[in-house]
């Protein structure tokens, strides 16, 4: 039905029930201006740590350049970090994690070199747990492809998946394409935002400003899940 957007979340009162509330669309923006002044008090900053992938398609290079110049497909066309403002670009720094095949986790001012290589997990795993490990955010927003997912387990209970799909002739479909691009748009939307996410519930109330979706608690064992229609 895309006449309503479902919210799904846990009560308060009883910690074991999941509860699912239908919104109609056209009062989603009443809703969302209520819950984002709840959300989002100022004058307080959290720790977010987004995970990208890095991209198949990359700029050539002669020297070691910084990664958001050297990555170059999809995701980070939409991301358009070149044109992000000095604030947005100083979050994105703190924030933006890179996993790759080749350096492990790389943050976009990170000097690299262009490379053609395929992820082993396996050997990886210990590189870029070295860097990420030690991080403490209160938020790990989840954009890795399933390639990248396996190299590095977040702490369940503050990730948020999230998963893209498109509509195409009425049925909800992934098309990879538009899931790369929604995402790079996702990121530069986070680090454009008033105020950076603290919880699930305020990664929620910023994305849906721009996209249909619904967000899943975690289990304790699965991340928490935001489901987003590309537009």
């Amino acid at each position: 039905d895309e006449t309503a957007l479902v919210v799904h979340y846990r009560s308060s009162w009883d910690k074991g029930s999941r509860t699912s509330v239908r919104i109609p669309l056209k009062t989603r923006w009443q809703y969302m201006s209520h819950h984002r002044q709840m959300a989002q008090p100022e004058g307080h900053t959290h720790a977010v740590l987004i995970l990208l992938p890095p991209s198949e398609k990359k700029s050539e290079t002669s020297k070691p350049t910084v990664a958001m110049q050297v990555y170059s497909g999809v995701l980070y066309q939409a991301l358009d970090w070149a044109s992000l403002s000095p604030a947005a670009k100083k979050r994105g720094e703190s924030a933006v994690a890179i996993i790759s095949a080749k350096y492990g986790a790389v943050r976009p001012s990170d000097r690299i070199e262009s490379y053609k290589e395929k992820i082993n997990n396996k050997a990886m795993a210990p590189v870029v747990a070295a860097k990420l490990d030690p991080l403490t955010p209160t938020l790990i927003v989840d954009c890795r492809s399933s390639t990248y997912k396996t190299v590095w387990k977040s702490p369940a209970e503050i990730t948020v998946e999230v998963r893209v799909s498109t509509v195409v002739d009425g049925a909800r479909t992934v098309v990879t394409h538009m899931s790369k691009k929604t995402r790079g748009e996702i990121t530069r939307w986070l680090l454009q935002s008033r105020s950076m996410p603290k919880s699930p519930e305020d990664l929620y109330a910023i994305v849906s400003e721009k996209y249909p979706c619904a967000l899943t608690p975690s289990d304790g064992n699965e991340p928490w899940i935001l489901e987003v229609i590309a537009v």
